[in-house]
């Protein structure tokens, strides 16, 4: 048996509804019974067929709905690893950083395409630090006091699946000296993240110790999982570019968050619409159960 949420930006309404059930029936599911509408935003259509032709026929949908479709069983996840630029911050600290270089422009196009997966990662990201060689680390402060905001969502996600039991961690292909306060921040029990190597009080333009790329996030929840004693199926990956790919696919459940197409496609849920809240939802999550900071 699989589960379709579908997940109104703002109001889903019967037009809504009813052309996802339109939408199942056209895929040749079956569909055994349905939800009540959940806080006027969403709704759980519970069917049995093929889940790949099921998505796809409902991501045809008209307006701002998101589509999630999975199996009913261990729905509610028990751990939670996400990546946090662009997904659980609302930028990219590189590029930012950048900014206080005067190569912003420079630097947030090899992001770009790094994200996009055009460029080797690890090369992309040292070839970026390089650049910022000679910087004032006074400046990393100043870039999260004036620049970093925490993605809409991103408190509740986390503080209420952290109140539920779940394990919850943050991976970064950024730097720590972001990711341990926005790890505090949010609730995160856990970060990782690589090291920017600094002396005299400015950056060196390189790296200390491993990088954190996308094989390592694939590491990370696997190691992350073990801890917990939980098969992968109660994990739940989140992410936005290229090198969240491995772990969206190897997590029970990948969600790409307003991500790149090439991680959108490779995850089992994209949410295109709607903030992190969405990811509450699909566990079955009610706002009455939601946790505010």
């Amino acid at each position: 048996m699989f589960i379709a949420t579908l997940i109104a930006k703002e109001t889903l309404n019967e037009r809504n509804i009813q052309s996802g059930i339109a939408s199942l029936d056209a895929s040749g599911a079956t569909i055994t019974r349905q939800s009540d509408r959940i806080d006027g935003r969403a709704l759980d259509i519970f069917f049995e067929g093929d889940p790949v032709t099921a998505r796809a026929h409902l991501e045809t949908m008209a307006g701002e709905i998101d589509i999630a479709v999975q199996p009913e069983a261990n729905r509610l996840k028990k751990l939670l690893i996400s990546d946090m630029d662009s997904t659980m911050i609302t930028i990219e600290c590189i590029d930012e950083l950048a900014d206080y270089a005067g190569i912003k422009t420079q630097i947030a196009a090899i992001t770009e395409r790094a994200m996009l997966g055009e460029l080797d990662f690890e090369e992309a990201l040292r070839g970026r630090v390089a650049l910022l060689k000679g910087l004032d680390t006074a400046a990393i402060q100043q870039c999260l006091d004036e620049r970093v905001k925490i993605m809409p969502g991103a408190e509740i996600l986390v503080r209420t699946m952290a109140q539920s039991g779940a394990a919850t961690i943050l991976v970064s292909g950024g730097f720590t000296r972001f990711a341990k306060p926005v790890a505090q921040a949010i609730g995160f029990k856990f970060f990782y993240a690589n090291i920017l190597d600094e002396g005299e009080g400015v950056l060196t333009g390189a790296l200390d110790g491993p990088i954190v790329d996308s094989s390592r996030k694939a590491e990370l929840l696997k190691l992350g999982a073990q801890a917990a004693s939980l098969p992968l199926e109660l994990c739940m990956a989140v992410g936005d570019g290229a090198n969240d790919i491995p772990m969206l696919q190897r997590a029970g459940l990948g969600v790409a968050y307003h991500a790149k197409p090439k991680a959108a496609q490779a995850a089992d849920v994209a949410i295109k619409y709607n903030d992190l809240t969405a990811l509450l939802y699909i566990q079955g999550i009610a706002a009455d159960q939601w946790v505010h900071k």
